[in-house]
């Protein structure tokens, strides 16, 4: 084996490390994902409009604690932001638990459940930020995009793995399973935190958060726009198949993971190489074409491979637009500017509920991806600006 090679290999491995972290708050989000609407609306007797809550309340969380958890990164290191985050999930697998063994008593059962769900967002903050930052540190600015890439993987990969997990515990031991494995896996993830090695902290003055907002910004409001893509389809796949009489829904999603993390792994040194800007553009390009055709799909082998594309096309846009946000701040500010960057992820699952079901209201459920569709093309305009800028 070459040098390189074992050098390549070496740093993946300290970089699976820490991004491990990611993967532990992403399982934690995934197990009661797909159990806890039902939960809340048959069990405790609350609406579909409180059940909803419950789930998007999480969202709520992480995205005003982004910059925060940023901060905390900063100025007192990634390590405590991670083992704040990892406290923070194993409150909420305690809350979790404690709504399970009240569920007799509605009301307090509802408020752990909302308990848990704020910690769980709060801890999605300090966790994945200060994991990216604390392996980024860790192995030097020159892999960012790599470690970003793997850090996506665990989120996506977790959240997939977590679902049909939670379901499975569910069914066969009940909710206070779930709480029990996320508060096992989550303190468990404390310890081996407070074990690892901290990076030095750097001192100095720091941008005013306002300054970092305005550097990052643009580039958060291009992957905003670029995640509706994945946003609608998540949201309104199962609803588009119904209205088509089509079954699989559920394998569009499979279909999206899987495209999304092999392009990842295939073509993460293409930012290296070509720059952020450029990849960026390629992938935003592929991401539209792949939107285009779930709207048009007339058949559900069309819409699988039209995912697949999208899936594929959308893997890089977050490194590569990641990479470019960071080197706009110093190096004393980049918690800052992760924080901030990855809530504008968030912001993707805020605007598709309101707005895409708005638009489905009017001309039905396939318009949700020409929606789609023009939000990629708007990232893809405000990209070629930044990257023109950037040469400029």
């Amino acid at each position: 084996m070459s040098h390189a090679k074992a050098a390549e290999r070496a740093s993946t491995r300290r970089i699976i490390g820490y991004v491990y972290f990611t993967f532990v708050v992403y399982l934690a989000i995934g197990l009661p994902l797909a159990i806890l609407p039902a939960y809340v609306h048959f069990r405790l007797g609350f609406s579909a409009a409180l059940a909803g809550l419950v789930i998007s309340i999480q969202y709520i969380a992480t995205f005003l604690s982004r910059p925060w958890a940023g901060h905390i990164s900063d100025h007192q290191g990634a390590k405590v932001s991670v083992i704040w985050g990892m406290s923070m999930c194993t409150a909420s697998g305690a809350f979790l638990l404690a709504a399970t063994l009240l569920h007799g008593m509605h009301w307090i059962s509802m408020t752990a459940l909302v308990l848990s769900r704020l910690a769980l967002g709060v801890g999605e903050s300090l966790g994945s930020t200060g994991a990216t930052l604390w392996g980024i540190t860790a192995v030097g600015q020159e892999h960012t995009a790599k470690v970003i890439s793997y850090n996506g993987i665990c989120t996506y990969g977790a959240t997939a793995l977590g679902a049909p997990l939670g379901v499975l515990l569910e069914n066969h031991f009940g909710l206070g399973a779930i709480g029990i494995l996320t508060l096992a896996l989550c303190v468990a993830s404390v310890f081996l935190a407070m074990g690892k090695k901290p990076m030095a902290v750097i001192h100095g003055e720091h941008l005013p958060f306002a300054s970092v907002l305005g550097r990052v910004a643009p580039h958060g409001a291009a992957l905003a726009l670029s995640g509706l893509g994945y946003s609608v389809l998540a949201t309104f796949v199962t609803l588009f198949y119904v209205s088509r009489h089509w079954e699989g829904a559920a394998l569009c999603l499979t279909v999206f993971g899987f495209a999304f993390i092999a392009s990842r792994l295939a073509f993460i040194h293409t930012i290296d190489r070509f720059g952020g800007f450029a990849v960026a553009i390629v992938c935003l390009v592929v991401e539209s074409v792949g939107v285009f055709l779930l709207w048009r799909a007339q058949s559900a082998d069309m819409a699988l491979t039209a995912a697949a594309v999208t899936g594929f096309g959308f893997a890089l846009v977050f490194p590569a637009l990641g990479v470019e946000a960071v080197e706009r701040v110093p190096e004393k500010n980049r918690g800052t500017a992760l924080g901030v960057y990855t809530g504008f992820s968030d912001v993707s699952f805020f605007l598709v509920g309101p707005t895409a079901g708005a638009v489905i209201g009017t001309w039905g459920y396939a318009s949700a991806f020409l929606f789609a569709f023009a939000s990629v093309v708007a990232a893809l305009g405000i990209t070629v600006g930044l990257a023109r800028a950037a040469r400029g």
